[in-house]
């Protein structure tokens, strides 16, 4: 995993046509993934439309679902937050369910093949107290440098083994093993021969 500030949490890459063909998620829904992910870099409005080179007030109605984003204006969000524009896009689920229900078709999906992880947004939003990740680590691949950051963070084993680095202490952790750490530095290495899938719990989200 890669963390947007500095770690290993998420680093992703798009196919070009993605945003083209996607549905797009409802303002209101794109609004509160854009507060939620400012509030995760302690960034005020201000700050945040400043890198935008937008205005506050426009800032808070997108936030409040008052203003739906243009396309470009998704491009700039997704990449100031490292995040592919098709994150903001997806499945169209029935509205009943939205808030509640992500279904196996419709999880929003975050890659980078380069460092060999996939990682898919299992929670139906950013705006709760956590968010749950469906990761996997292809054999050999490894985080690039330690990270640490404020959150308390916890995960289980589904498949395949990975090795995490806590405080420099190292952990193998097999199909059926969990973990959790709370701002001591991380690092992690799938030394298998398969991949291994987690399912990874962060509390504050960070994305």
């Amino acid at each position: 995993m890669h963390d947007a500030a500095g770690g290993c949490i998420l680093l992703v890459k798009i196919e070009k046509n993605t945003a083209a063909s996607a549905p797009i998620r409802s303002s209101g829904s794109i609004g509160a993934d854009i507060r939620a992910l400012r509030r995760s870099r302690g960034w005020t409005l201000s700050d945040l439309a400043e890198q935008l080179d937008r205005s506050v007030g426009w800032l808070s109605q997108v936030e409040r679902g008052q203003s739906e984003p243009a396309l470009a204006d998704i491009r700039g969000v997704a990449a100031l937050f490292d995040l592919p524009v098709s994150f903001f896009f997806s499945q169209s689920p029935d509205t009943a369910e939205a808030a509640y229900v992500v279904r196996g078709d419709s999880r929003r999906t975050m890659s980078d093949e380069g460092k060999g992880l996939v990682e898919s947004l299992l929670s139906p939003d950013l705006g709760g107290a956590f968010e749950i990740v469906h990761s996997v680590f292809e054999a050999g691949a490894r985080c690039p440098e330690p990270f640490v950051r404020p959150t308390e963070e916890a995960g289980y084993v589904i498949e395949g083994s990975l090795t995490l680095i806590i405080d420099g202490e190292r952990f193998i952790l097999k199909q059926g093993d969990s973990f959790r750490f709370a701002g001591e530095t991380i690092s992690w290495v799938n030394e298998g021969e398969v991949p291994a899938v987690l399912i990874w719990v962060i509390a504050p989200p960070v994305y």
